[in-house]
């Protein structure tokens, strides 16, 4: 059997796995879709992105629930749909370059040896603006991400930071897989990019405005 027709067995498969995890858990117009369906479909993922959609998403970590972090509309919407008023949001940045050129930290050129990886920096911004208000709340700090995942070059090709944050409304647990996705949260996103179960822990935050760092 050449590796080839492997693939192709292994990809129909998950396709089947998918299909009932669909009809299983999740309504019949929710949209959720493969990494091969993301390629697939990558220019009107990308459109969807650009324009405010709302999404779930893998990360190396979680999963994220996210939107374009340069619409407020957008980034008001999650705050409504996870029932969080105050905290700040961070990002996933579409590229380090990204980071280097908002951040006024001396230690920001050091971040290319961390990056990408399982950490999110809170770093001082030069100016304000950079993403929508809503995403850290007019603060002169923001947290960034860029995580070492396949999702990175989908963001990389909309060129704008998205927002990442936990899948549950504030207080509660975090979804890590179809099944235990908050039926609320899921009936107010427009797709959902699915990878499996996740075991993994949110993001180390390492806060160089402050010097400290916190595992979660």
């Amino acid at each position: 059997m050449t590796m080839v027709l492997i693939n192709e067995i292994i990809a129909e498969r998950n396709k089947r796995v998918i299909s009932i995890i669909k009809n299983s858990f999740l309504g019949k117009d929710m949209e959720v879709l493969t990494k091969t369906e993301v390629f697939m479909r990558k220019n009107e993922i990308v459109a969807k992105i650009k324009e405010g959609a709302i999404f779930v998403y893998p990360t190396d970590t979680i999963y994220g629930i996210g939107c374009n972090a340069l619409l407020e509309k957008s980034v008001s919407r999650i705050r409504e749909i996870k029932e969080r008023a105050t905290n700040p949001f961070s990002v996933w940045a579409p590229t380090i370059k990204w980071i280097k050129d908002i951040c006024s930290e001396p230690h920001c050129k050091e971040l290319a040896s961390k990056l990408p990886g399982p950490y999110t920096f809170i770093i001082r911004l030069k100016k304000k603006g950079v993403v929508a208000k809503s995403v850290n709340l007019g603060s002169e700090t923001l947290g960034v991400r860029y995580p070492n995942h396949w999702f990175g070059k989908i963001i990389e090709e909309a060129n704008v930071p998205i927002v990442t944050t936990s899948v549950n409304k504030a207080g509660n647990p975090f979804m890590t897989d179809l099944k235990n996705m908050d039926k609320d949260v899921e009936q107010n996103v427009d797709f959902i990019i699915f990878e499996g179960e996740k075991e993994a822990r949110p993001s180390k935050i390492i806060n160089l405005a402050e010097g400290t760092v916190k595992e979660r």
